[in-house]
């Protein structure tokens, strides 16, 4: 894996939790180009890694900006980047962006629905359709106008015509009336959604008639709660795993993941989340039943990846993994 390293250019207080970053080479050189709807992964305390949409003109290859929400009961590396980060500061990602959550260009129309730190990847989308002349309309769910971050850059970029502030005060029900938004889909039109899992799941359902292949989405955080989860894991069983390129074969205990073996045969995957829902650690899954956990990928999908940080193998069933 070729590591990038970053250089703070500057931080920004958006509203009270978030904090704009802006990252240059710290090289003085160029950054790898993007494209809307691209993370990085940026290695935290030298310990954990953690993805991060990027917010400004796709292909910006001076300056990458990413928010970031702090989170109080996150695993921590929020509340690293807003307290131990400073501009000057030099940060280290794994690889270049990556884009799970891309725009489908041929589309019609384009609808965008945000909530909270969700519109960073939303942002960068608008600044792609407004260069390409498409139509579009962004839907942005927050609690006032001072928790929306980005409030004046979204109405530049989008158009006051072009986006809708849902400001709820912290109440759902008085918040963006989803079935009124995605009861019907006009032809060609694609939907995109980035938010808390809440809101996600909500504007799913809403959107459950919409054609196969137009609506994606993009998690910050899973969107099951923590008694789904023990429920899903407490019947597990041990399962052997191969490796058809370096032939390593190992098993995998009831009480660790598939990702935890990897490390400890010296494999190396990419991650971040490590709870199933960034699509970091997809690889490919050549035979065997897999018993999917994660929340990134589609049924279609799984016929041939598996996410090796939560899914396991069906009981009695043997996986070969394209490693």
């Amino acid at each position: 894996m070729s590591q990038i390293k970053l250089k703070v250019a500057d931080i920004q207080q958006l509203t009270e939790n978030i904090k704009s970053f802006e990252l240059v080479s710290a090289d003085s050189g160029h950054l790898p180009s993007w494209e809307a709807g691209s993370h990085i992964d940026i290695e935290i305390d030298g310990h954990m890694r953690r993805s991060y949409s990027l917010s400004n003109r796709p292909g910006d290859t001076e300056r990458w900006v990413t928010a970031i929400l702090r989170e109080e009961n996150g695993t921590g590396g929020s509340k690293f980047m807003h307290d131990n980060v400073a501009i000057g500061d030099e940060l280290t990602i794994a690889e270049p962006p990556t884009n799970h959550f891309p725009l489908d260009e041929k589309a019609d129309s384009h609808v965008l629905i945000g909530g909270g730190i969700g519109i960073t990847p939303l942002l960068s989308m608008g600044y792609r359709l407004k260069d390409m002349g498409a139509e579009c309309h962004l839907h942005y769910c927050t609690k006032s106008k001072e928790e929306t971050a980005f409030y004046d850059e979204i109405v530049d970029v989008f158009g006051s015509a072009g986006v809708t502030f849902h400001h709820d005060g912290g109440d759902p029900s008085r918040g963006i009336k989803l079935d009124d938004v995605l009861g019907a889909q006009e032809d060609g039109q694609h939907l995109y959604l980035c938010g808390p899992g809440g809101l996600i799941n909500a504007a799913r359902e809403a959107a459950s008639h919409w054609r196969d292949g137009t609506v994606h989405f993009e998690l910050f955080a899973s969107a099951k709660s923590e008694d789904e989860k023990a429920e899903t894991t407490s019947g597990d069983q041990p399962f052997e795993v191969e490796l058809k390129e370096s032939g390593i074969t190992f098993t995998v205990p009831a009480d660790k993941s598939i990702i935890e073996l990897l490390w400890a045969n010296e494999v190396d995957v990419m991650y971040a989340c490590e709870d199933g829902w960034c699509g970091n650690c997809k690889v490919g899954l050549i035979s065997g039943k897999a018993d999917h956990r994660d929340e990134f990928l589609d049924e279609a999908d799984r016929e041939n990846f598996i996410q090796v940080c939560v899914s396991r193998a069906m009981p009695g069933e043997k996986l070969v993994l394209d490693i």
